[in-house]
Order: C-alpha cells, then sequence, then structure tokens
C-alpha cells in the first residue's frame, strides 16, 4: 500500500465525506427524534391501511420500540442507500476517472506496484465508508440517549450495524471491481449503479406484491435482514457470511484484473 498516496485521496476526499456526514446527521437526526412510543400503535394502523406503499421502503412492520422504528424507517432503506451513493462516487473518483481520461498509467509511474496502487485506492473507499458507518452508530445512539435515555437495545443495536457495514463492504467490492474492468465511465460507473438500482427495484417489487415475491431471491440486499439479526436468527447470520464471501471474491477478481490489464495513455 502507498501511504504518501493514501493521504493525499483522503484529504481530496474530505469534503465528499463532510457532504454525506451532513446528509445522515440530517435524516437520522429527524427520524430519529420522531420516535414517541405511544404513537407506534397509530403507526402500525397506518402502516395496516396502507401496506403496500409501506413495504416499498421495507416499512411494512414499524413496530413499537425505539430499536424496532429504528430497524425499519433508518435501516431498511435510508441507510443503505446513503452509503450506496457514496460508494457509486468513490469508484469514480478512485478508479474510474483515472482509467476514463488515461492518468493511470502515470499514477503507477512509481516505485509501487499495480497491486499496492490498488489496494491503497480501495481502503481510501473502505475508510471513508467506516466513517460514515461509525458516525451514523454514534450520532443515532447519542440522539436516542439524549431524547430517549434506555429505550435502545445497545448490543443489538451495533450487531444491527455491523450487519449493515457487511452489506455495505459487499456492494463496494461489486461497484470497485466494475471500476477496475472498464475504461469508459458507462460501463466502469454505470455496471454499479446500474445493478445497485436493480438490487433497490428488485427489493422493493418483491415487498409490495406477492406475486413477484421471487424477485427477493435475486438481489443480494435481502441477505441483510435487519429483523433477523436483532432476534439472534440463525439465517440471519448466514447472509452476512455469503455477503462477506461475495465481497472476497469481487475484490479478488477486480484487483487480478487491474493487475493484468492494459492501460491507456
Amino acid at each position: 500500500m502507498s501511504i504518501p498516496l493514501l493521504k493525499t485521496e483522503l484529504k481530496s476526499s474530505g469534503k465528499i465525506i463532510l457532504l454525506f456526514l451532513g446528509i445522515i446527521t440530517l435524516y437520522a437526526g429527524i427520524i430519529t427524534a420522531m420516535f414517541d412510543p405511544e404513537l407506534g400503535t397509530g403507526i402500525n394502523a397506518l402502516a395496516e391501511s396502507m401496506p403496500q406503499f409501506f413495504a416499498v421502503f421495507g416499512m411494512e412492520n414499524p413496530g413499537i420500540t425505539l430499536l424496532d422504528f429504528l430497524n425499519n424507517y433508518l435501516y431498511g432503506f435510508i441507510l443503505v442507500l446513503i452509503p450506496f451513493i457514496y460508494i457509486l462516487i468513490m469508484c469514480y473518483k478512485l478508479v474510474a476517472k483515472y482509467m476514463d481520461k488515461g492518468s493511470m498509467a502515470y499514477l503507477l509511474n512509481t516505485h509501487y506496484s499495480r497491486t499496492q496502487i490498488i489496494v491503497t485506492q480501495f481502503m481510501v473507499l473502505l475508510i471513508g465508508l467506516l466513517i460514515l458507518l461509525l458516525y451514523a452508530t454514534g450520532f443515532i445512539f447519542c440522539v436516542s440517549e439524549v431524547m430517549f435515555e434506555g429505550e435502545l437495545e445497545v448490543s443489538k443495536f451495533l450487531l444491527l450495524n455491523a450487519g449493515l457495514f457487511l452489506l455495505e463492504f459487499f456492494l463496494a467490492c461489486l461497484c470497485f471491481m466494475f471500476a477496475c474492468f472498464f475504461d469508459e465511465l458507462k460501463f466502469s460507473v454505470g455496471f454499479g449503479a446500474g445493478l445497485g438500482l436493480l438490487f433497490f427495484l428488485a427489493q422493493m417489487l418483491s415487498q409490495v406484491d406477492e406475486k413477484v415475491e421471487f424477485l427477493k431471491y435475486v438481489t443480494p440486499l435481502t441477505l441483510f435482514m435487519p429483523e433477523g439479526l436483532v432476534e439472534y436468527e440463525s439465517h440471519s447470520f448466514m447472509g452476512l457470511g455469503v455477503l462477506l464471501a461475495g465481497a472476497a471474491v469481487f475484490l479478488a477478481v477486480g484487483i487480478m484484473r487491474f493487475r493484468k490489464r492494459d492501460l491507456l495513455l
């Protein structure tokens, strides 16, 4: 790994990270503050009256505890989508932009190997992703303790965030692999963005209509099962294991492809 390159890329990514921290602060703060134990029954009744609308965003079972509320209103959609958008932007910035402009060869014109360079770029992506998710975890915890002291089941909440990280790690490795494969932006970024969009649409549709429920088997998003995780269900942990294994494969394939490919000048 190249430490000078790591420092340079992290510094240049600072504004992007701060932007996404602001977005997380806005959404997480507002939604966490909206929790009201007495309102839980009313929300459940509303969800029963409009099941398809709530199901689109994975909120068909809001629950009445703070953890249930966060689980459905943040971890069912919003905190999955926001880091994914960050991943797409960073895959463009760290790999695809260099490939598209033909400047990756100049970056490699150092004493560092191809493997060291591409691993460094991935570490920049991973560090930024960790910052976002650790911040989200800490911020939601602090807001919860200030406004609803003792309501949050901390151990389950931390497990939920660990599961979210593995899902985002999987998506990061997938998008990073495509960025390593192609020179043109429409392919290097487009494949990751397109597949991500299909994953989200498939998950939404599978939750809305039983006739297309089979679509949940074509999206890896369903391997992240928040409700199952907080209940310590074994199949939820198996799903995370599949995500981790898939991420390792995608990352290895991407690195091997980058090592062997011809680079434009």
